[in-house]
C-alpha cells in the first residue's frame, strides 16, 4: 500500500508540480533557468557580505543574524548558501528573497540587473502578502514624498532659497538630483493635502512618522521649512528624512533644531541606518574600506570628490547593528570626523567602540584647522581633500598619542606622567610589536625617558590587565535565538549520506526508484520522489534548480543540508551496500517493536488467534533482519 501511494504521490507531483511552480512564479522557466546559469552566485553575494575563500567554498558573516565567527558559507560549485549558525539557505534568488523581502519574480529581476543581464520580457511582481504590502505602501508614500519634495527644490520659486543654500554649500545640481535632495516648504499642510488628494489613509498617514496628529484628529506635516535628505535602507528604498533647518530672513527668530529626523516606525530605526549605504555599499566591497564622516555634507563632499566609499551615521555614536553592517562588506574603515574638539572626541569614542565590537582594521583621518572635510573641500578643493582621505592617515595609536596631549600642560611633571600612563595603557593594545617598538621609540626620545623603563612600564600594564579579566566574573553573553541543531541517528545519517548519493550519481536513485527502495523516514522519502520527478522533466540535476522546483521552505532546507554533507567525490558499491542495510535493518526493526506491540494488545485481549498470526509475523521479520 505504501509503494503504490509512492507511485502516485510522484506521478502527482510530475503533472502538477510544474504547472504550480509556473503559476506561482508567472515566469517561463526558460528566463530562469537563463538568468541563473549567467549568474554566480558568490558576485552577487559578495554584494552583501565580505567573503573570503576557504578551501573550496566561501565564508563571511551571516546577513540573516548577528554573529562575530564567520559560519555563513557560499559553494560555488553547487551555487547555494548555507549558514551553520542559523540554518538559512538556498540559491541565489533565495538569498536576494530572504535578505530584501522581495517575491520570486522580483528576486530573477533583481538578479538580472545586478549581472547586467537583459531580459527578453518584463517581470511584474506578485501579490504580497498582507504585511509586506502594508510596508510597501509606506515606502511608496516615502518616496513619493521624496520626489515632491525633490521637485520643488529643483523647479519651483518656493525652492529657489534652499537651492541657493545647497549651491553655496558646493553641490552641483548632479550630486542634487543624485541623492534626491528636496526642499519641504514653510506650510505646516502641504504634504497633507497631497495625501488627502491621493487617498492615502489616516492610519497610513499615523504610521509613516511623516506627519504629526493633532489633539483634534487632524494632520499636520512634520517637515516644514527644511532642505530634506532622504534616508534609505540598504535596497535604497527611502524609510525616512533627514530635514535641515533652512534659516532665512524671515525665519530668523524661530528656534529651532539644526536637523531633524522622522521617528522610529516600522521603516525607519536609526540605529540601523547608514546614510549613503545603498550607494556605497558595492565601491567598498571592491576597494576594501569604508570611510565613516559626522555629517551628511561630508559624505556629499566627498562624493563631489569622487571618494564614494563614505558613510555617516544618524548623529548617535555608532551602533552595533551599524557595525555589523560595514563588517559584512569590507574589513577596513577609515574614520574621518570633523577636526574640532567635539569631532576629535567622537573620533576617540568610535574608536574605542569600534575596537570593542569588531574586528575591522582601523584608521583615522584628522582634518586640519579644526575644519569638517565639507569646509576643507570648499577652503582647498578637490585635490586637496582627495590627499588628505587617502594620504593623511593615522593608526588609531598615532592619533591617541596626539589626542590625549589635549586639556595637558607637558611641561608639567605630573601631566607628563598621567599622559604616559594613559599612552602606555593605549599601546598594551596594539597587537604589532614592530608597531609597538616604533612607538616606543618615539615616546622615548619625546619626552627623554629611556626604551628599557617604557619597556618596563608597558609590561607592567599588561599584567595588570591581565590581572583584571582573571577577576572579572564571566559574564554569560546574551547570544541571539538561533535553531538548536537536532542531535541525528545513526540511521537518518545513513538516509541522508544515500540522498546525498542520489543526488550527485543518477545510477544510485534509479537503483533506488526502481527497488522500491524504503526510507524510515517520510520526509526522505518524499524528498526522493521529488528528486526522481525533477530528473525525469530536467534530465540533469542542477541543486540551485531543484531549489526553485521544490515548494515547501521544509523541503528546500532538507536538500541544502543534504547536499552540504562531507563525503568522498565517488561512491563505491560497498558504501551503498552498508547504507542501505542500515537502513533497511532499522526499518524492519521498527517493524518488529510495532508487531510485538500489537501482539502484547492481542494477548490482554484474549485474541489468540490474531497473537498467534503476530508471533509468525515478528519470526519472520527477525528472519529478514538478521540476513539484511
Amino acid at each position: 500500500m505504501k509503494k503504490e501511494l509512492g507511485r502516485f504521490f510522484t506521478a502527482v507531483i510530475i503533472f502538477f508540480g510544474n504547472w504550480g511552480e509556473v503559476l506561482a512564479q508567472r515566469i517561463p522557466q526558460q528566463v530562469i533557468d537563463e538568468v541563473r546559469e549567467k549568474t554566480n552566485i558568490v558576485e552577487v553575494i559578495g554584494q552583501y557580505v565580505q567573503l573570503k575563500k576557504s578551501g573550496k567554498n566561501y565564508l563571511g558573516l551571516c546577513p540573516f543574524h548577528e554573529e562575530k565567527t564567520p559560519s555563513f558559507s557560499v559553494a560555488e560549485d553547487k551555487q547555494i548558501f548555507h549558514c551553520f549558525g542559523c540554518g538559512k539557505g538556498g540559491n541565489v534568488y533565495t538569498f536576494l528573497q530572504e535578505l530584501e523581502g522581495i517575491s520570486f519574480p522580483e528576486a530573477v529581476k533583481k538578479v538580472a540587473e545586478l549581472e547586467q543581464i537583459p531580459l527578453a520580457i518584463e517581470i511584474s511582481s506578485e501579490p504580497v502578502t498582507q504585511t509586506s504590502s502594508g510596508q510597501q505602501q509606506l515606502i511608496a508614500l516615502h518616496e513619493r514624498t521624496r520626489d515632491l519634495y525633490h521637485h520643488l527644490l529643483m523647479n519651483t520659486k518656493v525652492g529657489e532659497e534652499a537651492l541657493v543654500y545647497l549651491h553655496e554649500r558646493g553641490l552641483s545640481d548632479d550630486l542634487i538630483r543624485e541623492f534626491k535632495i528636496g526642499f519641504a516648504p514653510n506650510q505646516r499642510d502641504f504634504l497633507v493635502q497631497i495625501a488627502q488628494q491621493d487617498k492615502v489613509s489616516a492610519d497610513l498617514m499615523e504610521r509613516s512618522g511623516l506627519f504629526i496628529r493633532r489633539d483634534d484628529g487632524s494632520f499636520s506635516d512634520r517637515f516644514y521649512q527644511r532642505v530634506m535628505f532622504p534616508l534609505n535602507d540598504f535596497r535604497g528604498k527611502v524609510i525616512g528624512f533627514s530635514g535641515r533647518w533652512l534659516k532665512t530672513a524671515e525665519f530668523s527668530g524661530e528656534d529651532q533644531p539644526k536637523y531633524l529626523n522622522s521617528p522610529e516606525t516600522e521603516l525607519f530605526n536609526k540605529r540601523q541606518v547608514l546614510f549613503n549605504f545603498d550607494k556605497a555599499r558595492n565601491e567598498i566591497r571592491k576597494q576594501g574600506e569604508a570611510i565613516l564622516f559626522e555629517g551628511f555634507m561630508d559624505v556629499l563632499a566627498a562624493w563631489q570628490a569622487d571618494i564614494k566609499i563614505g558613510l555617516a551615521s544618524m548623529g548617535t555614536s555608532l551602533t552595533e547593528q551599524q557595525i555589523a553592517a560595514i563588517e559584512r562588506i569590507t574589513g577596513q574603515v577609515v574614520i574621518a570626523y570633523d577636526g574640532d574638539n567635539p569631532g576629535q572626541a567622537a573620533t576617540d569614542r568610535a574608536l574605542t567602540i569600534l575596537g570593542a565590537h569588531s574586528r575591522l582594521q582601523l584608521a583615522t583621518v584628522t582634518v586640519p584647522e579644526k575644519l569638517d572635510p565639507d569646509e576643507y573641500l570648499r577652503k582647498y578643493g578637490v585635490t586637496e581633500l582627495q590627499n588628505l582621505l587617502r594620504h593623511g592617515r593615522q593608526t588609531p595609536f598615532a592619533f591617541k598619542m596626539h589626542y590625549r596631549k589635549k586639556d595637558l600642560n607637558l611641561e608639567n611633571e605630573a601631566d607628563r606622567l598621567n599622559y604616559l600612563e594613559a599612552v602606555m595603557q593605549d599601546l598594551a593594545k596594539v597587537q604589532s610589536p614592530v608597531e609597538q617598538d616604533l612607538y616606543l621609540g618615539q615616546l622615548s626620545s619625546e619626552f627623554h625617558v629611556t626604551r628599557d623603563s617604557l619597556k618596563q612600564q608597558l609590561q607592567m600594564v599588561r599584567q595588570s590587565i591581565r590581572s583584571e579579566r582573571r577577576q572579572q566574573p564571566t559574564n554569560i553573553a546574551v547570544v541571539p535565538s538561533v535553531p538548536v541543531k537536532r542531535v541525528l541517528t545513526k540511521e537518518e545519517k545513513a538516509e541522508r549520506m544515500l540522498l546525498y548519493r542520489s543526488m550527485n550519481e543518477s545510477s544510485i536513485r534509479e537503483q533506488l526508484v526502481q527497488e522500491e527502495f524504503q526510507f524510515i523516514h517520510d520526509s526522505y522519502q518524499e524528498l526522493l520522489l521529488y528528486l526522481d520527478s525533477y530528473m525525469m522533466v530536467h534530465g540533469n540535476f542542477v541543486l540551485a534548480d531543484f531549489l526553485n522546483y521544490l515548494k515547501e521552505d521544509a523541503m528546500k532546507q532538507l536538500a541544502i543540508d543534504i547536499s552540504m554533507i562531507a563525503m568522498s567525490e565517488d561512491s563505491n558499491e560497498r558504501e551503498i551496500y552498508d547504507l542501505t542495510r542500515v537502513i533497511s535493518q532499522a526499518g524492519i526493526a521498527e517493524e518488529i517493536k510495532q508487531r510485538q506491540k500489537e501482539q502484547l494488545e492481542a494477548r490482554k485481549s484474549g485474541n489468540q488467534q490474531r497473537e498467534l498470526e503476530l508471533t509468525v509475523q515478528i519470526i519472520e521479520l527477525t528472519k529478514r533482519l538478521k540476513q539484511a
